[in-house]
């Protein structure tokens, strides 16, 4: 888990190229939308005011910034950065590639570049590690059992219920329509750089599964995909909710039909359990289990013999 100075340089340097990559189209939307708080919205998931210009960005490209920049500070900070490195490189890979089938030359090249970079991530975390690391040197703290179990738990319900809503998706829309939101087809209307929903669907299972097994595990790398998928799952309840307090359908929920009524509730859920999971993990780990002492001399003695020899 130990990785090595240059690795670690490697990686922050990879990460902050990420960040600059994300950071220009951020500010490219901010130049066409005109307002910081419109394009805070419309990553919220409010399109009404389009009419003034369309972004690129989605809710996922400011919370792979937040991420990249955490990284950089993780790798340039921490010996034990593998595995925020390698969560972050998958992370990344996987929103990242539906942009190679994307339209428009844009989102092409910033696939690519992201890519590109992910994977160097995940490289530089596979083949950085330090191969001798001395016997004292501390390694990565376990989670305590108590917030890793009841981080899982709340992981592996936000992974069940993604499963849920994207079943029902499946039985409301037509064949085509499901297989759009996955590819990304011409029904679905997305930023140019946002994933399909139905495969962000898939991304965010892959990572709320994962992460939940590595809780109730308690492995070392549990605090870095812990915590990536805190932010994903509090990123988008806060939005969900931020936005149905603006149209005042919160205020109006004994009068929503079923459906609505479940979405509210899943942002809510959202918001809450990613804080909570964001808390639970952000804490220090279980101390390092001490060595047994040995007499003296160094050396323990032998075991008595079984069954004794006469006289003995």
């Amino acid at each position: 888990m130990t990785v090595t100075r240059p690795a670690r340089l490697t990686g922050a340097a990879l990460c902050a190229a990420l960040t600059l990559l994300t950071a220009v189209w951020i500010l490219k939307d901010l130049a066409a939308l005109g307002s910081p708080s419109d394009l805070a919205w419309y990553w919220a998931g409010d399109h009404h005011f389009l009419l003034r210009g369309r972004s690129a960005t989605s809710l996922t490209d400011p919370v792979l910034l937040l991420v990249s920049v955490a990284t950089v500070v993780a790798a340039l900070r921490s010996r034990h950065a593998a595995s925020a490195l390698a969560a972050t490189g998958a992370a990344t890979l996987a929103l990242r590639l539906p942009g190679l089938w994307a339209p428009g030359n844009g989102a092409l090249v910033t696939a690519l570049l992201a890519l590109a970079l992910a994977a160097g991530l995940v490289v530089t975390a596979a083949v950085g590690r330090r191969s001798g690391a001395a016997p004292y040197e501390p390694r990565p703290t376990r989670p305590r059992t108590g917030p890793a179990v009841a981080a899982g738990v709340l992981l592996a319900v936000a992974a069940l219920v993604v499963v849920l809503w994207e079943l029902y998706w499946a039985t409301e829309s037509h064949l085509d329509i499901t297989v759009d939101r996955l590819t990304g087809g011409r029904t679905v209307i997305k930023a140019a750089l946002a994933p399909p929903p139905g495969w962000l669907s898939l991304v965010l299972l892959a990572l709320y599964g994962t992460a939940a097994f590595s809780a109730f595990a308690r492995a070392r790398h549990t605090r870095a995909f812990g915590l990536l998928a805190g932010v994903f799952l509090t990123a988008g309840g806060l939005a969900e909710v931020a936005r149905d307090t603006r149209y005042e359908v919160i205020g109006h929920f004994g009068d929503l039909p079923t459906t609505d009524r479940l979405s509210v509730l899943t942002a809510f859920f959202g918001l809450l359990a990613g804080a909570a999971v964001l808390a639970l993990l952000a804490g220090r780990g279980a101390p390092a289990a001490a060595p047994a002492p040995h007499p003296a001399g160094g050396t323990p003695p032998p075991a008595p013999p079984y069954p004794p020899p006469p006289g003995w």
